[in-house]
């Protein structure tokens, strides 16, 4: 049987993407002078104006007006912007039932894990070709001030029997100034964006592909002042390309006792470990977590009719391998460490230098 299966990713020029950028700068300058930092700091952004609130009890003392400015100014904005901030610290209610002798779940939430054989970063190719569409673009326009920091690509790739066999569909938008033409604009994205991408996916056919390059034909309005941003809001971007199910919650902005991250962390480390260690062709964790508890109140493992063993072994092998206890995913999974900023982009999952994608021998 037949299907295709399309994903998107986005640049850092994003007005959503750069909300997550500066979030996660925050978090990580409080880790650095505070590892126990407990930090809900988003931000939203429309025109020149930046919003930033929410909740931080830290030890540490930030600058957010120099580090969002930092952002701003490292991603290309040449403007000033006005920054209005509403900060409080967490809830004392919350805070007695998180921090305790370890540290316990700082909310309700569910979270999914998801793996794939179907290539070595063990992600759909869908959303990995998307990233690297936009990783390719963000070094070359780097190179070439013609081009803007607000960029999108898609990607669908054709399946049959659950197999990847080609790439149908590249679409790649990107921001630009007003004096480049668009048959230029084409001819430069789909040689040093598009062809250099498709070069490491020759497994795939790529015969009759359909390219699309700035359909809208002009974009040269870009960022915060042709759309609003906000945190949170790319959350299949950050994760699996729509073919795993997500969690009700982001990522960017929480610390690692908020299990939105954590978890959803985690279950990704579970399910690359199951098809790592070839107990399945394809894997998805759901673990159910109530605020102020160790354990979670439910953990599901979904193999997809593809496990090479019985499914009830397949619990036994994580439960004898794995804890989903806050404390032990941030202990295990080294969360404490000011790591997240260069998550924030170009999604948190495949990338084999972060701790969650790490590959161990399970005791069977």
């Amino acid at each position: 049987m037949k299907k295709v299966i399309t994903s998107e990713s986005v640049n850092c020029g994003h007005p959503d993407k750069t909300c997550d950028i500066i979030a996660d700068s925050f978090l990580d300058e409080a880790l650095k002078q505070d590892p126990f930092s407990q930090m809900a700091v988003e931000c939203a952004i429309k025109n020149n104006k930046l919003f930033i609130y929410g909740e931080a009890t830290t030890k540490a003392i930030l600058n957010y007006d120099k580090i969002a400015k930092d952002v701003l100014k490292e991603i290309g904005y040449d403007c000033d912007f006005e920054i209005i901030k509403e900060l409080s610290c967490q809830s004392p209610d919350i805070n007695r039932a998180v921090v305790k002798d370890k540290i316990m779940a700082n909310d309700q939430g569910i979270v999914y894990g998801y793996a794939t054989n179907e290539n070595q970063s063990y992600m759909p190719y869908p959303i990995i070709i998307a990233h690297d569409l936009m990783r390719e673009y963000e070094d070359y326009r780097k190179k070439d001030n013609r081009f803007k920091a607000d960029a999108k690509s898609q990607v669908t790739v054709e399946y049959e029997d659950d197999k990847p066999i080609k790439i149908l569909c590249v679409l790649v938008s990107v921001s630009h100034i007003e004096t480049i033409n668009y048959e230029d604009i084409c001819k430069i994205i789909r040689k040093n964006v598009i062809g250099k991408v498709l070069k490491k996916y020759k497994n795939l056919n790529q015969e009759n592909l359909q390219v699309v390059i700035n359909p809208s034909k002009r974009f040269v309005t870009w960022g915060s002042f042709s759309d609003s941003g906000c945190v949170g809001r790319k959350i299949v971007v950050d994760t699996y390309g729509g073919v795993g199910r997500i969690g009700g919650g982001c990522f960017s902005s929480k610390n690692a006792s908020k299990v939105d991250r954590s978890g959803a962390y985690y279950a990704r480390y579970v399910a690359k470990n199951i098809v790592a260690n070839q107990l399945a062709d394809r894997c998805e964790v759901s673990v159910s977590y109530a605020i102020g508890l160790d354990q979670p109140l439910s953990i599901n493992i979904e193999t997809f009719g593809t496990q090479k063993i019985e499914l009830e072994k397949i619990y036994t092998i994580v439960k004898n391998n794995f804890n989903f206890s806050p404390q032990n995913m941030i202990d295990e999974l080294e969360l404490l460490k000011p790591i997240y900023k260069e998550t924030a982009c170009y999604g948190h999952f495949g990338n084999a230098k972060y701790s969650w994608e790490s590959i161990k021998n399970l005791k069977l």
